[in-house]
């Protein structure tokens, strides 16, 4: 297989690392876990045994924590989301410009052969600057931990 259907290894450096710039005078962010069922609960404890043998988390004692939920997929499996809406608010936004869909599907215009590309596991796949890594901080019921 050219593509894994799994990411088992932290992503190798890179010239771009992923950097969390905020708003001057932001100081930690940090909330209480989410409830969850007692089946939520078993497949988080699954899913942060599988990231920290993969080492995509790691424990932190980061004063940020931000909240996680499990959000059913398409295929009724769950996926791990952490709630980084707080963060968000607090950080600089970059202002890449972004091409209109009008723009680009003019692009495509008389072409014959289209490609499609799905990233697995995309947020795995970005290394954050080792400065930022302590935002990237998550509180669940089992500990504290960051990407």
């Amino acid at each position: 297989d050219v593509f894994p259907k799994d990411v088992s290894d932290v992503p190798p450096e890179r010239e771009v690392e992923f950097t969390i710039d905020l708003v001057p005078g932001t100081g930690p962010i940090s909330m209480a876990p989410y409830r969850m069922s007692a089946s939520e609960l078993k497949e988080l404890k699954k899913q942060l045994e599988e990231l920290l043998e993969k080492k995509f988390i790691r424990p932190s004692v980061s004063p940020w924590g931000a909240p996680v939920l499990l959000v059913k997929k398409k295929d009724e499996s769950m996926r791990l989301c952490v709630d980084y809406r707080q963060l968000n608010k607090a950080t600089i936004k970059n202002k890449y410009p972004l091409p209109r869909i009008d723009d680009l599907m003019d692009q495509l215009m008389g072409a014959r052969v289209f490609s499609k590309i799905d990233l697995r596991s995309g947020y795995h796949q970005i290394r954050v600057k080792a400065e930022d890594v302590p935002k990237t901080a998550f509180r669940t019921r089992y500990g504290h931990y960051e990407y």
